[in-house]
């Protein structure tokens, strides 16, 4: 993949997963807050004031996710982005993540 393509799949990825934490927050599933500069995305727990942080490595194409529970990295593999250690998917562990971290069921669908 190169850098282009790379590039595009991040913001589309970063782009779905802030408007799967912004309509939770919108049905008042949690108060959250999503904000966005080029390929790192900042979503914050506001009751809590805990963030998960997903920033673009562009240079060994991964997206690395820091949250209270740890960091991890991901590399797609034409259809997912998989953790680089245990094959996990990146919306399967956000949702973990977001449950523990934010008490927030997040909708995948």
């Amino acid at each position: 993949m190169t850098e282009t393509e790379f590039l595009r799949l991040v913001d589309s990825t970063l782009s779905r997963i802030e408007e799967l934490f912004e309509a939770a927050g919108q049905r008042g599933d949690v108060d959250v807050e999503c904000s966005r500069s080029g390929s790192l995305l900042d979503i914050e727990f506001l009751h809590n004031r805990t963030k998960i942080i997903i920033n673009s490595q562009a240079a060994i194409s991964e997206l690395w996710v820091a949250a209270k529970s740890g960091g991890y990295h991901y590399r797609h593999d034409g259809q997912h982005w998989r953790n680089t250690r245990d094959g996990s998917e990146l919306l399967t562990v956000l949702a973990a993540i977001a449950l523990e971290q934010g008490g927030l069921t997040l909708s995948l669908s």
